[in-house]
C-alpha cells in the first residue's frame, strides 16, 4: 500500500516544480503547488544547470525538452578588465549524457509548468500565499491567503517549502530569523543583446577580475542574449542602480559601449547572502533550495544546491512511499543537505566570488588558474573536475532496505 497520497509544494519556482514533476510522473502522487505570485518570475536569474541538476532533469523526463530550447556552453574563463585572458576550462562543449545545459529560468519555468500540468492529479494555485502552517501526525497544512484576502487551508501528507529566500513556510516554522549574513556587495543582473563573442572574442562564460569593476558576462540563449552581472555600491537603492546602469556598462565593458550599442532587455539588483536554516525538517514540513539556504550566484551553486535538495528529497519520499525507508530518513535529509551547504556550497561560492576582486585571494586565484590549465591539458583530470559537482548530490537510495546487507551481490 503506497504511503504518500498528496504532497503540497509552496513555490512555483524551478525547485518546487521539478519536485512536483518527479513525484507526480514517477510515483503517481497527487501534487498541489501554491504560489503567491500570479505567474512565473521573469526577472534575470540563473541560467546554467550543472551535470548534477541535469541528472534530475533526466529522472523527471524533461531533459530532452530543456536541451531542445537550451544549449551546451563552450567553456568558462577568467579575464582582466582589458579582456586579457587569464585562465579557462572546457573550451569544447562536453557531449556526455549529463553535460551542462544553459536556459534562463524565465524560459525553463513555463516548460516545467507545461510538464507538471500534463500529469494527472496536479494543480498550480496562483495567487495563494502561505501565511502559516499546521501539522499533526497524519499530515501538514498550508494556511494560505488568496489575492482577494480569502483564507484557505490545504492539507497533504507532506508540505514542502520551495518558496524562495523570503519563504512563508520557513518563516512560519522559525520566524524572521535566517542564520547567516548579507555580504557588503550588491550585484545588478542584466540581460542584454551585445555580441561579446563576435566583438571581443569572449567565451560563453567570462569572469572579469578587478578590485571594483568585476563582472560576469555569459551567453544564455541560442539567439545571442547575454547575462551581464556586475557589482555596485551596496548603499544604493533600486532606482539609483537603474539610473547608473548605462554609466556602469560604459565604464566596465569592453569597447565602453553607450546605450545605442546594445539592447537592454531587463535588469534586477540583488543583495548577496550566505544563509542556512537551522533545520530543513520539522515533522512533515520540509524545506528545499532558497527557502532552506542561500549563497551568492557566482559559480551557480545556489541553483545547483537547490536542485540537489530536490533530488535528495525525491529519493527520501520515494523510499517512504515504497516502504523502503521510514520517516526518520527525513532527519537524515536535513543533516546531509546542511552538511553539504556548510562544507561545499558556502565555502566554494564565497571563493568563486572573492576570486573576482579580493586582493587577499591572489594566491588562491593563481592556484585555481593552474588547476584550470591542468584540466584543459589533461582530459581525464578535466572530466573529473567537470563531474566533481556531483558531490553536491547525496544518494539516499543507498539506505533503502533492499540495499542493506547486500555484499558482492549476495545477502550477508
Amino acid at each position: 500500500m503506497p504511503k504518500i497520497n498528496h504532497v503540497v509544494v509552496s513555490g512555483a519556482g524551478p525547485s518546487g516544480l521539478l519536485l512536483g514533476i518527479l513525484l507526480a510522473r514517477n510515483l503517481g502522487i497527487k501534487i498541489t503547488v501554491l504560489d503567491a505570485d500570479t505567474k512565473i518570475n521573469d526577472n534575470p536569474r540563473a541560467a546554467h544547470y550543472a551535470p548534477s541538476a541535469v541528472y534530475d532533469f533526466k529522472r523527471a523526463g524533461i531533459l530532452d525538452d530543456v536541451r531542445k530550447v537550451g544549449f551546451s556552453p563552450k567553456g568558462v574563463c577568467w579575464r582582466l578588465i582589458d579582456t586579457t585572458f587569464l585562465a579557462g576550462m572546457g573550451r569544447e562543449p562536453e557531449q556526455s549524457e549529463y553535460s551542462m545545459v544553459v536556459l534562463p529560468l524565465d524560459r525553463l519555468g513555463p516548460l516545467l509548468v507545461k510538464h507538471l500540468e500534463s500529469l494527472p492529479n496536479t494543480e498550480i494555485l496562483w495567487g495563494h500565499k502561505v501565511v502559516d502552517v499546521k501539522q499533526d501526525d497524519k499530515g501538514a497544512t498550508a494556511v494560505v491567503e488568496t489575492l482577494n484576502g480569502e483564507k484557505k487551508e490545504i492539507t497533504g501528507d507532506y508540505l514542502v517549502g520551495a518558496d524562495g529566500a523570503s519563504s512563508g513556510v520557513r518563516q512560519a516554522l522559525f520566524g524572521k530569523e535566517y542564520p547567516g549574513e548579507t555580504l557588503s556587495q550588491q550585484i545588478v543582473a542584466t540581460n542584454v543583446y551585445l555580441p561579446f563573442d563576435e566583438r571581443f572574442g569572449y567565451w560563453d562564460s567570462n569572469f572579469i577580475c578587478h578590485p571594483t569593476d568585476w563582472y560576469m558576462a555569459a551567453k544564455i540563449t541560442n539567439d545571442g542574449l547575454w547575462r551581464v552581472t556586475y557589482g555596485d555600491d551596496a548603499g544604493l537603492g533600486r532606482d539609483e542602480l537603474v539610473k547608473r546602469q548605462p554609466m556602469r556598462y560604459e565604464k566596465i565593458l569592453p569597447g565602453n559601449p553607450k546605450p545605442g550599442d546594445y539592447k537592454l532587455i531587463s535588469m534586477s539588483p540583488y543583495k548577496l547572502q550566505q544563509r542556512c536554516a537551522k533545520s530543513f525538517r520539522v515533522g512533515k514540513i520540509l524545506l528545499v533550495a532558497d527557502a532552506a539556504h542561500l549563497c551568492n550566484p557566482f559559480g551557480g551553486l545556489g541553483l545547483t544546491g537547490g536542485f540537489a535538495d530536490v533530488g535528495s528529497l525525491y529519493d527520501c519520499l520515494t523510499g517512504i512511499h515504497t516502504d523502503e525507508l521510514d520517516e526518520s530518513i527525513l532527519d537524515k535529509y536535513s543533516e546531509e543537505r546542511i552538511k553539504i551547504w556548510r562544507e561545499m556550497i558556502d565555502p566554494m561560492s564565497r571563493a568563486n566570488f572573492h576570486r573576482l576582486w579580493d586582493p587577499e585571494c591572489v594566491k588562491d586565484r593563481d592556484e585555481f588558474f593552474k588547476m584550470c590549465e591542468q584540466a584543459t591539458n589533461d582530459p581525464v583530470f578535466g572530466k573529473s573536475v567537470a563531474e566533481s559537482v556531483h558531490a553536491v548530490r547525496h544518494d539516499f537510495t543507498q539506505y533503502f532496505k533492499s540495499k542493506q546487507g547486500v555484499t558482492n551481490g549476495t545477502h550477508a
